[in-house]
């Protein structure tokens, strides 16, 4: 069952209570992300993420590593362009553990100026890593694109030149500013009750107090950009892009469905026609990203040089017939059992609902029960697509991304 409650200074406190799961997942989710940087501040919240491991004014962070293994428990972080997420697993008598342990993190951790150095090394290595992945590369050069001087467009990481200019000041200034608690969402699913995470919270968390001053920035204008990028590589990466729909459009689960039809699975047309039938590359797929004001929908394919005008013609082909004849009542029959299904199959997952619940909360989105989110997929007609597919990759809707050997590829 689902519950929601704010304390008076603003923090939102939501959770999920499965009484037949034998664990608990708790997350902290704090409403801030690389959209929220500016051009100087790049990286700053991924590198905020990595300090808050480093050590508290109680624990340091082998003792934070230990504490969590005594338990069996799982602890991580992830940045996101629009939030970060703190979360443990752990058996639910462990839960005051947890919440312990992930309160004092956000709330005391240090940020020594050695650490700070040592994780600058560490970025900055996660930097060269990302960089030496062209297959991770081309979704950043991307967007970046397709929507240029835009913080949606920048990577999550930051820069060598952003993560080597900041100082530990300016590291705590940014948190100061982000990590309050009306910018904080306290998520929990698994065997727990409602009552039992409010009082936690409470204890940690009632007496903090601060106010979010976070500046809405404006909505991205996409690009019909091209970019290509000449990379020393054995394969060429190639993204095509096109204006997606935002987190609350009537059209969001329409566009997942279109997705699954298009690329997102191994039924779908992209990998039958590029893959199955003609056997021209290993990966190849579609996928949406749906943010608070915007959207984009996506098409990936890693190919030979010799091969990537082919796919690219191939790929026209299947959206020109999508856009003129729309999509067959077995497709989306097809496709809608896919969503479905993977939506049943998440919920055995306490992380998965503790993310979907917390999520939902940190960027203000209705709760939607299992079931609601059934019909919805349900109820997507195939007037919608065929309306939806009208816009997408048109010559100016359309964003070409390549990296790899470009001039072989006779693209440059």
């Amino acid at each position: 069952m689902y519950q929601k409650t704010t304390l008076a200074n603003g923090l939102r406190i939501v959770s999920e209570s499965i009484p037949y799961m034998s664990s608990i997942s708790l997350g902290i989710f704090v409403g801030t992300g690389s959209r929220h940087e500016t051009p100087a501040e790049q990286g700053v919240s991924h590198f905020i993420e990595h300090l808050m491991f480093k050590g508290t004014q109680r624990r340091s962070a082998k003792d934070i590593a230990e504490m969590v293994d005594d338990v069996g428990g799982q602890l991580n972080a992830a940045t996101d362009r629009e939030n970060t997420c703190y979360y443990i697993k752990v058996l639910p008598e462990h839960l005051s553990l947890g919440m312990d342990i992930l309160s004092d993190m956000l709330l005391n951790s240090k940020f020594a100026e050695t650490d700070v150095e040592k994780e600058r090394q560490v970025v900055l290595e996660e930097i060269s890593l990302y960089e030496d992945s062209p297959d991770e590369l081309i979704h950043d050069l991307h967007m970046n694109s397709l929507w240029p001087g835009h913080a949606l467009g920048r990577n999550i990481l930051g820069t060598r030149q952003t993560i080597a200019a900041m100082d530990r000041q300016s590291i705590l200034d940014y948190r100061m500013r982000h990590y309050v608690p009306d910018n904080l969402v306290i998520a929990a699913a698994g065997n727990l009750t409602h009552s039992q995470l409010v009082e936690l919270s409470q204890n940690y968390w009632a007496g903090v107090s601060g106010k979010s001053h976070i500046l809405a920035d404006p909505t991205p204008t996409f690009v019909a950009a091209r970019l290509l990028q000449e990379k020393d590589i054995e394969q060429l990466h190639i993204c095509l892009g096109t204006p997606g729909v935002a987190h609350d459009s009537p059209q969001y689960y329409a566009s997942h469905v279109l997705n699954t039809i298009l690329g997102g699975g191994v039924s779908s047309r992209l990998f039958q026609s590029i893959r199955e039938d003609r056997g021209l590359a290993y990966s190849v797929c579609s996928y949406p990203s749906s943010f608070r004001d915007t959207g984009l929908m996506t098409i990936y394919a890693g190919v030979s040089p010799e091969n990537s005008r082919e796919v690219i013609e191939i790929t026209n082909a299947i959206l020109a017939d999508i856009r003129l004849n729309g999509v067959r009542p077995d497709e989306i029959k097809r496709a809608k059992e896919q969503l479905k299904a993977g939506l049943m199959f998440s919920m055995e997952s306490s992380a998965s609902r503790m993310s979907r619940v917390g999520r939902a909360e940190i960027s203000s989105r209705e709760y939607l029960s299992p079931e609601k989110l059934a019909a919805k997929v349900d109820a997507v007609s195939l007037e919608q697509l065929f309306e939806l597919a009208q816009p997408l990759y048109q010559p100016d809707t359309t964003c070409l991304t390549a990296l790899g050997p470009v001039e072989a590829a006779g693209l440059a």
